[in-house]
């Protein structure tokens, strides 16, 4: 069987396949509406199959055509990918790596992996992006990253995993608060108090494991807020609307009105991780594993 299928017609059918509208795909590809349904036609015409139902008002996907546009759209990323790593090669690079990491990770961590990396691999381009721990698994798992720094304890089975930094967690108070490290006897002292602790949206087994400190402690916390951001916890803890507890990374790179009481007594703790794709081909990835661990 012979096909004359040239890149372009599955662009253009993926752009068709999303909209699931003519005009708004031709649009988006700037051809016109006939020009695009003549090169789905042909595309139908070379396979031989049927990709859309066409109905007056409406495109809809035949059980073929979704199962193209999800072969398909997963291939031309890695494509895109291989081509992006032939240009960086020409220009005299050996490639480029796109990190994903929650915040903790960038206090030492991920700065104390660049540089050695860096100096093995100094022709390798990084891009950084700080992400919570499910947009970072999306992001393995499309491949849009290579690496994730993630506090996760169950992940899809496409992702590897290789625990990096195993911690403690700390209690953060007002400086000003009566309770100190010479004072402090257990979590249970703070039991009236309110608590700014991480979105559970940003990692469900992270916000579980603080949860589970709780328990151990006999009381259910008073949660006055949730958010994202150490800054911002910080910020409210600073300001006595609260308290808090961190993996103890998070100490260092703040200058702020707040102290610390590592809990070194509990039996929790807080795993960072790095974690990639086992199906990610880009060659520079497989240099940074060698490096990290």
């Amino acid at each position: 069987m012979s096909y004359q299928i040239e890149l372009r017609h599955l662009r253009y059918f993926l752009a068709v396949a999303e909209d699931l509208h003519f005009r708004k795909a031709a649009e988006k590809l700037f051809i016109s509406q006939p020009g695009l349904s003549k090169q789905i036609k042909q595309l139908e015409d070379d396979l031989n199959i049927q990709l859309f139902e066409r109905h007056n008002r409406k495109v809809e996907l035949t059980e073929a055509g979704s199962f193209l546009q999800h072969e398909v759209s997963k291939n031309l990323k890695e494509l895109d990918s291989i081509l992006n790593h032939t240009k960086l090669i020409h220009q005299g690079y050996d490639g480029n790596l796109n990190f994903g990491y929650v915040g903790s990770a960038m206090q030492e961590l991920i700065p104390n992996i660049l540089l050695k990396f860096k100096e093995a691999h100094p022709k390798v381009i990084f891009n950084l992006k700080e992400m919570d721990n499910e947009q970072q698994v999306k992001g393995l798992l499309s491949k849009k990253i290579d690496v994730g720094f993630v506090r996760l304890e169950r992940l899809p089975r496409n992702l590897e995993a290789r625990p990096i930094l195993k911690e403690n967690f700390c209690l953060v108070l007002p400086k000003n608060h009566p309770i100190d490290s010479a004072n402090f006897k257990g979590l249970n002292q703070f039991k009236d108090e309110s608590f700014i602790l991480f979105d559970p949206s940003y990692s469900p087994s992270y916000y579980e494991k603080v949860m589970q400190i709780f328990d151990k402690s006999g009381f259910t916390p008073i949660i006055s807020h949730n958010t994202i951001h150490a800054s911002s916890i910080y910020r409210l803890v600073e300001n006595n609307l609260g308290i808090s507890i961190v993996p103890k990374s998070l100490q260092s790179g703040y200058n702020m009105n707040i102290k610390f009481i590592e809990l070194d007594k509990i039996n929790q703790q807080t795993v960072l991780s790095a974690v990639w794709n086992k199906d990610n081909r880009n060659p520079a990835l497989n240099f940074l594993i060698k490096n990290i661990g």
